[in-house]
């Protein structure tokens, strides 16, 4: 029965741009879960390099004012309403997760472990893919909604200088999260034995 109640959490993960910020849990609540499941994310030799921030009210809207602008500088003109209107979308969300890696977290195990070194990057990067599906599916149990967005590194710079950001922490993605205004239609899945192989 737990297989199936896991196996269920998982389904109800899915990305969602319809968000609003009539949420209902509080602010505590929400932060003190999110932590929670930080705190359990599995990472190769334990080396916990992933590190959030949970933006909320002003900050969460300074993110996407930031977003709009950095990109009204790049998008040619006549193309930015489409641009705009997508970043508008993200504003409407109640929070935003803003996801980064420490690297100087991975630097010193490659130093310790140089045997590794090269592959220490990546598995910083899947632990944080890891910290992502499970906040994501987290949010859809809650009752919330969220989708993921890489906008970096073009507002790397202008987000660390606002949030007073360490130099060592890569960003790596953005969550907005928040109220599911309408419910994701069905999507298309491989079949599985294309994805899943058994051997004996």
């Amino acid at each position: 029965m737990m297989e199936k109640t896991v196996q269920q959490m998982f389904a109800k993960r899915r990305t969602n741009y319809t968000l609003g910020k009539d949420v209902t849990l509080s602010q505590e609540e929400i932060t003190a879960r999110i932590e929670a499941v930080v705190r359990e994310v599995p990472s190769a030799f334990n080396m916990q390099s992933g590190r959030i921030i949970i933006a909320y009210g002003s900050a969460h809207d300074t993110i996407w004012q930031i977003t709009k602008d950095t990109l009204r500088a790049v998008v040619p003109a006549e193309a930015f309403a489409n641009t705009e209107k997508k970043i508008d979308s993200f504003a409407a969300a109640y929070g935003t997760i803003l996801y980064y890696d420490d690297t100087d977290v991975v630097k010193k195990l490659q130093e310790q472990f140089p045997l590794y070194a090269a592959n220490f990057p990546t598995w910083a990067q899947q632990a944080n893919g890891m910290m992502q599906y499970a906040l994501w599916t987290l949010f859809a149990n809650m009752g919330l909604a969220a989708n993921l967005q890489h906008y970096n590194p073009l507002i790397d710079e202008a987000l660390a200088s606002k949030f007073d950001v360490p130099s060592s922490w890569q960003l790596i993605a953005q969550m907005p999260f928040g109220q599911p205004l309408s419910q994701p239609g069905p999507i298309e899945k491989l079949p599985i034995d294309e994805r899943v192989k058994i051997v004996f």
